[in-house]
């Protein structure tokens, strides 16, 4: 175990817990230079041992660790300290496990690569919560879900993986939920996945397209009719809203209803009753609704063409869903998802060949994850030697993939933001603060870093830090620079 207690004695004392050596000096140096203390822990027992010996004010902790599930490390942390605030850090994103994570007590996670400032700014948001709610004397609940399902939602992009978060909390409440996003981007895989993670599950989850339906038909279809109500309503009939009783209700392309239409909508969101188009009683529902649309619902808004009191109240939650070209890394996963559901199989017989895969990465998707599963189902279907080559794809990925080679190509390296610090960088930062810290003497630096005095004068000179030192070299005995001797090298 790794103790590092630095700092001010009043700092916020972290508790880090992942098991790869650079991504704790990347996290113990950084949160350091963010104002925390931090101890850090190689594995899951080391880090319950931590939390029985010391106070933290938050833990952030790998999903994955060697000597077990970080979910199961999660429920111990729990059991020690409820209160505290645990962020999950996660290469492996999926709805399934956000809903783990949420059940098991998480009050956050983000997903690899992440900046460190980014994360010293999670950390810190939570801690003020939690100072908050101690304020105001409140009380934290504990999620409660019953058997869940597969979501059908595919991808560990950090946008995907917020998304996810989004989908858990979503599930734990009763609120209406809006689903913004491009076509194809999958919108009801998002309320789907919400009504089966939620107490609601097991009911009935109910979709319609309002698009293309005028407001009479569209009325006829959520509210009901009555016999002779207008032509061709030759009986009674129940609405969606009625089908839906007790379960979810997604509305999808809400903003092609017009100004008339949402005021009955409104009506049935507030009251929560709804009435037969042709009659006169009023039925009581208990429906979820789940809203989408690919259009800006706020600049509708703005533009007087989409009632501001139906998108507040539709707005309780908003989920964006990220387009597939902002999705880095999902792409591949996505495709070769969609051949394993092809041969409905985990594993697909088929195979994607190296210039395909540059391909797909290389193109925008315009028709995002629907324009991929299209060309996926193409490819499959003209596939004939078990490798998908780049002639099975269609002529609009092979036209773009032909026209970026044929383009100088870029180093992706150069697109990095060049701010970004390196690991050398955070050393170097790192070794200046605790020099700062300890009035630049070199034997309690060594002390602090858990290293020897040669160790230290090499890093000195490495990163160039005489100026800190220099203190160190008047006050330091020679008797403190034979203790060197019998240390050994770090």
């Amino acid at each position: 175990m790794e103790l590092n207690p630095k700092m001010s004695e009043h700092s916020p004392h972290i508790l880090v817990a992942d098991d790869e050596r650079s991504i704790r000096l990347t996290l113990e140096t950084g949160l350091t230079l963010n104002g925390f203390r931090v101890t850090c822990a190689r594995t899951g027992r080391e880090a319950l041992q931590a939390a029985r010996v010391a106070t933290f004010d938050a833990v952030v902790s790998d999903i994955f660790m060697p000597d077990g599930d970080g979910l199961e490390l999660l429920h111990e942390l729990r059991a020690i300290a409820p209160k505290i605030p645990i962020i999950l850090i996660t290469a492996q994103g999926s709805v399934e496990l956000a809903v783990r994570a949420v059940e098991e007590g998480a009050n956050d996670f983000i997903a690899k690569p992440f900046e460190v400032a980014a994360l010293a700014g999670l950390v810190r948001r939570h801690l003020q919560a939690r100072q908050e709610a101690r304020a105001d004397g409140a009380v934290d609940e504990g999620a409660s879900f019953d058997e869940f399902s597969r979501s059908g939602l595919v991808g560990r992009s950090a946008a995907m993986v917020s998304v996810y978060k989004l989908i858990a909390y979503a599930a734990r409440t009763e609120a209406t939920v809006l689903v913004l996003g491009e076509s194809g981007t999958g919108k009801e895989l998002v309320a789907r996945a919400i009504h089966d993670f939620s107490p609601r599950a097991g009911k009935p989850f109910v979709a319609v397209n309002c698009a293309g339906l005028t407001d009479t038909l569209l009325e006829a279809e959520l509210f009901g009719h009555t016999r002779g109500s207008f032509t061709g309503a030759t009986a009674d009939r129940a609405g969606l809203f009625e089908a839906a009783d007790d379960g979810t209700l997604f509305l999808d392309e809400l903003a092609s209803t017009s100004p008339a239409f949402q005021v009955s909508l409104l009506r049935v969101l507030q009251l929560g009753e709804v009435r037969r188009v042709g009659s006169t009683e009023v039925r009581r529902v208990n429906v979820r609704v789940i809203a989408a649309s690919n259009a800006p619902l706020p600049e509708l808004v703005a533009a007087g063409t989409f009632r501001p009191d139906l998108f507040y109240r539709l707005s309780v939650l908003t989920i964006e869903l990220p387009p597939l070209r902002e999705r880095i890394g999902d792409v591949e996963s996505l495709a070769l998802h969609f051949l394993r559901r092809l041969n409905n199989e985990e594993e697909s017989p088929l195979r994607l060949s190296r210039n395909v895969i540059v391909a797909l990465n290389g193109y925008a998707f315009p028709g995002n994850v629907r324009e991929l599963e299209n060309a996926m189902t193409r490819a499959a279907a003209l596939c004939s030697g078990g490798i998908i080559t780049i002639d099975c794809l269609p002529p609009g990925i092979v036209a773009a993939a032909h026209k970026a080679a044929s383009s100088p190509r870029n180093d992706p390296a150069s697109t990095l933001a060049t701010d970004r610090p390196t690991i050398e960088e955070l050393q170097r930062r790192y070794l200046q603060l605790i020099l700062t810290e300890v009035g630049g003497n070199r034997r309690r630096a060594a002390s602090v870093l858990g290293v020897n005095r040669r160790t230290i004068q090499r890093l000195i000179a490495r990163y160039d830090l005489f100026s800190l030192a220099e203190k160190d070299v008047a006050t330091d005995s020679e008797s403190e620079m034979s203790d060197d001797t019998t240390e050994d090298e770090s």
